[in-house]
């Protein structure tokens, strides 16, 4: 899980659902994200970096997610 992102999302008291619309993306998708199932791409977590406030690259500090390493392994 993606504690970091959620920690965003409560600070602007934003649900998933809100942040995903204001995102541009589904919510199942931003779920997902914010679980840590699925990273990004670029041009969404640089949308979801606007809609909570935070520097995009943070997605990419912490590496694949545990699927993403799975499936390379």
């Amino acid at each position: 899980m993606r504690k970091w992102l959620k920690k965003y999302r409560d600070e602007r008291k934003l649900t998933q659902d809100e942040t995903a619309k204001l995102s541009g993306i589904s919510r199942t998708y931003y779920t997902h994200i914010e679980n840590g199932t699925k990273t990004p791409s670029v041009e969404v977590a640089k949308s979801i970096a606007k809609t909570l406030q935070f520097d995009w690259v943070n997605f990419f500090k912490e590496g694949c997610s545990f699927k993403e390493q799975k499936e390379v392994g």
